[in-house]
């Protein structure tokens, strides 16, 4: 039976990752789609498409593609944004759909993987859920996302909005999950979530969690 492949969902500033590195210490592979958006700008041909669309405005000093100013365009609050985004996801979902299914088949092919973990913030509006074999939901109360937010990358209350704007519903994500890990309180707690999500689907015997 091939190892199964979870996806991470929910709110952005939920601790998606946190959850991710509980999974991994129980011998999960975590696949990280905002790294692989990373490495989506920095290829020249998709570097080369979004210049054509917005202009040499969106390279850094370096002639790299900037996040930031990326973002600016993509998150406005302009009639045109949506589009835009729209733009974006068109050239940059496709290299991180075919990177994604390659790192998945190479955890596959890795003796020590016990399962996949995918962790996509727009995994939902992407499509790629479809490749899950079950979707985790990763709750946060607002002001606790907020305050991550804020102390880890600088975003006002305004920024998240933006995003967020462009992203499905909180309710949505929460009702297409099929659990949910609660991430306002420890990462102990968390762990201790992780492991009963383990035993409760039968991937590993109570006597395994812990190792």
């Amino acid at each position: 039976m091939e190892i199964p492949i979870i996806g991470l969902i929910g709110g952005i500033g939920s601790g998606k990752s946190t959850v991710a590195e509980a999974f991994a210490r129980r011998g999960a592979r975590v696949i990280v789609a905002d790294a692989l958006g990373h490495e989506a700008l920095k290829q020249p041909d998709v570097r080369v498409r979004l210049v054509a669309r917005w202009g040499p405005a969106v390279l850094d000093p370096a002639r790299e593609v900037s996040r930031r100013a990326v973002a600016a365009i993509v998150f406005a609050k302009t009639p045109q944004a949506r589009d835009e985004l729209r733009v974006l996801e068109s050239v940059v979902f496709p290299w991180i759909e075919k990177r994604a299914r390659e790192e998945i088949a190479a955890a596959r092919q890795d003796p020590n993987t016990r399962l996949v973990v995918l962790d996509a913030a727009v995994m939902l509006e992407a499509g790629w859920n479809s490749v899950c074999d079950r979707l985790v939901y990763v709750h946060a109360p607002r002001e606790v996302r907020l305050r991550r937010l804020t102390a880890g990358r600088g975003w006002s209350p305004k920024e998240v909005e933006e995003r967020e704007s462009a992203q499905l519903p909180l309710t949505e994500k929460a009702t297409r999950a099929d659990d949910a890990v609660d991430n306002s309180g420890s990462p102990e707690a968390v762990q201790h979530q992780v492991d009963a999500l383990l035993c409760r689907w039968g991937l590993f015997p109570d006597a395994a969690v812990g190792r």
